[in-house]
């Protein structure tokens, strides 16, 4: 069985289920309620990513550590919008996973990586997420796409919607104690679509933080 990536996790506790409201639903994309309400949308295009490279250990321009090992290599096929704030959401949306995945690896929930991109709905999600990785002994490995991102923003520009799809068919999980790799049949459950709402943060003009997650798992749009 393979380790699968975010949406799962979440999916194990009742907690997380009441932040993924589209999970598994199939009628996201008509849910007035998932609207960021006078926002334009805009359409990022996808770019290729370079090869899975070395994890670095130097700071990101934000002074937070998302640093990951060799073997997961997260990829982002995307392009910056040309608005400003949207393109700065997006960026951060990205190391808001970056920061998940970096307490999987870690092994706590408490990783500073993960209280600087995250508050509210958005905290509660990555928590659950890394320690659900934790009980079950897992950690991640091998590569994960995040492609077809989009961005909206709301009418007072402090808000933005980043949606984008990802693919973890090569991104198998692997048991901690053994090492070893938990493959599976690659499926529609590799698939799965995200909406992250980023927030600026008060005091910065920089830096933005995801305060809710919405996932709709087994995205056939997304195959």
């Amino acid at each position: 069985m393979k380790r699968r990536s975010l949406p799962v996790a979440a999916a194990l506790t009742a907690t997380a289920a009441l932040l993924l409201t589209a999970c598994g639903s199939g009628d996201d994309k008509s849910s007035d309620n998932n609207k960021i309400a006078g926002a334009e949308q805009t359409t990022a295009t996808p770019t290729k990513s370079a090869e899975p490279s070395a994890a670095t250990t130097e700071k990101n321009p934000d002074g937070v550590d998302v640093s990951l090992p060799k073997d997961i290599n997260l990829v982002f096929d995307w392009t910056k919008p040309s608005n400003k704030n949207e393109a700065a959401a997006m960026d951060d949306a990205a190391n808001y996973i970056r920061a998940i995945y970096h307490g999987v690896d870690k092994r706590t929930s408490k990783d500073a990586a993960v209280a600087a991109y995250s508050t509210g709905n958005g905290l509660h999600y990555a928590q659950v997420q890394i320690n659900e990785w934790i009980k079950g002994g897992w950690s991640a490995s091998g590569t994960l796409r995040h492609y077809d991102a989009t961005t909206r923003s709301a009418a007072n520009g402090n808000s933005v919607e980043v949606a984008f799809c990802t693919d973890s068919s090569k991104f198998p999980g692997k048991e901690v104690k053994t090492g070893k790799i938990l493959t599976s049949t690659p499926s529609i459950a590799d698939y799965d679509h995200f909406k992250i709402v980023m927030v600026k943060f008060p005091t910065s003009d920089q830096l933005w933080q995801a305060s809710n997650v919405i996932v709709e798992t087994e995205a056939a749009a997304c195959r």
